[in-house]
């Protein structure tokens, strides 16, 4: 039953979109000048507003740091801006000479933005950028738990845009965030695409709108660790990856697989940079509020992790960055081998590639198909042998998953919506970005005639011969 929230939400949805498409309508007929130009003003915005924008963040939803929500705005505002400024988004933006063939870009309208809350404001400003520069207007649906920040961000690049010569109604955001609010964004008639960034069930919701969409999927990443690997260099970039905004990012790492020759050498380095290995009676205690009813338990998502220990009724040192479990099995009755968005760790002792091959398969297929896996390790037959059958989106060689996986310390594209493909359910395996937000109109020249008739011949269909 719809309450009166639900129906002014809604009523305040198409609101939005009858701007919105006022809005796109002048910016489709802005100059690649133009529109560069309003992108870059909302650049600067973003990266101005960082720090302001990462403590209304984690004041609000109580995940992560201040220092690491910066950081992620920032990439957000500077990294993407960077990779998409020279991308072409107005009219013709290629002329193939000599196969006659012009390509037209042709802006999707309005884009339904959803925004988790693990990363509200770097994904408003994220999501902004590729809308605007594609020549898009885009509506956000903030998650509940996150209103307040994703709403300052979204006025933030309305007003940067509107300064350099957006119209208003371009970006806007749901001010009270109902589930009736968000079907009515992704069901209405004037959206063109959804960006569903978030659980599997706003995903599920975006692929059964009847829009396009651009869904994400669980990163249950796992991380083999080779006996060719710079074994220090390996847990110092996996400790910073996994620890990053407590370990927010579903590209974060969720189990080491370990060579057993090497096990011991894994082991001091994982204790010397701050992981504290559980024994058995407090890995079960964690292990209880790791899963609550057969699921991730919300409350130590992206919690510190001397607070997951508190809540499990163990105490753990100051200096610790990341607990850290042995495991064995894989799947919901073993709760540290499922994604869980925190400071903590699987660790998995295997006897070779092979072995770690097939436990990082079960657990891409028990929570994390076309995601993100990872390897360390120096050996290249190695890394080509075990990389290129995985099922997964991103496979990142020698760096942190986190990083690697949106494209901070990688050559893949920044991002912060990380397509799955159909291995996860999702439309592209892509790390999603502005390409992805125009369509491509083909001008096609004649350049060849179909073979004339020959009426000596039989008579069938040139084409079917």
């Amino acid at each position: 039953m719809l309450r009166d929230k639900d129906l002014q939400s809604i009523q305040e949805v198409r609101n939005y979109l009858e701007e919105a498409k006022s809005a796109q309508e002048i910016v489709a007929k802005m100059t690649q000048e133009e529109i560069d130009k309003i992108v870059e003003s909302m650049s600067n915005a973003g990266r101005e507003a960082a720090e302001r924008l990462a403590a209304m963040a984690v004041e609000e939803t109580g995940f992560g740091n201040v220092p690491d929500k910066i950081t992620k705005n920032l990439f957000a505002s500077v990294d993407v801006y960077n990779s998409i400024k020279d991308v072409k988004t107005v009219g013709i933006i290629n002329r193939d000479e000599e196969n006659k063939i012009w390509e037209v870009a042709q802006p999707v309208g309005i884009v339904a933005g959803i925004v988790p809350s693990t990363n509200p404001t770097s994904t408003i400003i994220f999501k902004s950028l590729i809308a605007v520069k594609a020549g898009n207007a885009i509506v956000f649906s903030p998650h509940p738990g996150a209103a307040k920040s994703s709403l300052e961000a979204a006025k933030l690049m309305q007003e940067a845009a509107e300064r350099a010569g957006a119209p208003k109604g371009l970006i806007s955001c749901i001010t009270q965030p109902t589930l009736a609010a968000t079907n009515e964004l992704m069901k209405h008639k004037l959206t063109g695409v959804i960006l569903a960034t978030g659980g599997p069930g706003m995903v599920k919701a975006a692929y059964s709108s009847g829009k396009p969409a651009y869904g994400v999927g669980p990163g249950n990443v796992p991380v083999y660790i080779h006996e060719s690997a710079d074994i220090a260099k390996a847990i110092e970039l996996i400790i910073e990856s996994k620890t990053f905004d407590y370990g927010t990012i579903c590209a974060s790492e969720q189990a080491l697989l370990v060579d057993e020759s090497i096990k011991e050498k894994v082991v001091a380095e994982l204790k010397q940079q701050g992981a504290y290995f559980l024994n058995e009676d407090e890995k079960r205690k964690v292990e209880s509020v790791i899963m609550v009813n057969g699921a991730l338990n919300a409350k130590i998502v992206g919690k510190t992790p001397q607070v997951i220990a508190e809540m499990a009724g163990i105490e753990v040192p100051s200096d610790v960055r990341v607990l850290v479990a042995e495991e064995t099995g894989v799947g919901k009755e073993y709760p540290f081998s499922i994604e869980k968005l925190s400071p903590t760790l699987a660790f998995y002792t295997v006897k070779g590639m092979e072995e770690a091959s097939a436990l990082a398969q079960e657990m891409l297929e028990k929570g994390g198909l076309g995601h993100t896996v990872g390897i360390h390790a120096q050996d290249e037959k190695v890394i080509e042998a075990y990389t290129i059958n995985k099922p997964a989106g991103r496979i990142i060689v020698n760096a942190g998953t986190t990083f690697g996986g949106i494209g901070a310390t990688v050559n893949v594209k920044p991002s912060l919506t990380l397509g799955c493909g159909a291995m996860g359910n999702n439309v592209t395996s892509d790390n999603v970005t502005v390409t992805h937000l125009f369509n491509i109109k083909r001008v096609a020249f004649g350049v060849r005639e179909m073979p004339k008739k020959d009426e000596s011949a039989q008579k069938e269909p040139a084409l079917t011969k």
